[in-house]
């Protein structure tokens, strides 16, 4: 009986997330009753984080470096430089959980982490992974809360006019990492080149599923916490 009633609700949340387009209402993710896990829809692909889907107006001007000098993400530029891409819209690479959405200062600024699910085509492995995304001038997004591929979560900043108007954005293997990187080794185990995963995983299979996502393990950045 239990069985059946919780498959009930995973098919009320699919029916949901699937009408949740035409609603364009904010879906909270569902939890486990020890809020260890969370319900996340497979990613179905992944599309770039500006100029939706294919980046259009904007070019790559720094990298993924593990060496030093490090950078662990990639910035992401409009093509007509300067502040022109100031405001413009952010949006999630993939379908997945907002697990952060807060200012975080310092060299951050406003910042969004959401975790992802997908399904590996060769292994046929359930992955997770996430995605942060800085220096946002604005934060659409909320803890808690289901995101579309390609749903805007925020627009590019400056963080409050310390850089030229940018999207730092970072993909995570480890999803231990955050904003502050605490600890964790600067490794390609670790840290992802995110253009290259995108590229990969262009176009996965769609599936009508939830599977749970592990949440109760963000490690807590300055005063500001996440899932």
């Amino acid at each position: 009986m239990q069985r059946a009633a919780r498959h009930l609700i995973l098919l009320l949340a699919s029916l949901a997330f699937l009408c949740w387009g035409q609603a364009e209402a904010v879906l909270m993710a569902r939890t486990t009753p020890d809020l260890k896990w969370a319900y996340v829809p497979l990613a179905d692909g992944f599309d770039f984080p500006v100029g939706k889907p294919n980046g259009d107006g904007y070019y790559k001007s720094r990298g993924l470096r593990l060496a030093t000098p490090r950078h662990m993400g990639e910035d992401w530029n409009g093509e007509a430089g300067g502040n022109t891409d100031l405001g413009a819209p952010v949006y999630t690479i993939g379908t997945g959980l907002v697990t952060y959405a807060a200012d975080a200062r310092g060299r951050w600024g406003k910042v969004v982490i959401v975790r992802h699910a997908f399904r590996e085509p060769k292994t046929r492995k359930v992955l997770c992974c996430q995605t942060l995304y800085a220096h946002l001038d604005r934060i659409d997004v909320k803890v808690g809360q289901l995101v579309k591929r390609g749903a805007q979560i925020g627009t590019i900043g400056n963080n409050h006019g310390m850089f030229t108007a940018h999207l730092h954005a970072e993909l995570h293997f480890n999803i231990l990492a955050n904003c502050g990187q605490q600890g964790i080794p600067k490794t390609a185990s670790n840290y992802g080149n995110l253009t290259n995963f995108i590229r990969y995983y262009r176009r996965l299979t769609p599936e009508s599923k939830y599977v749970k996502l592990p949440i109760g393990c963000f490690l807590p950045y300055k005063d500001t916490e996440g899932l």
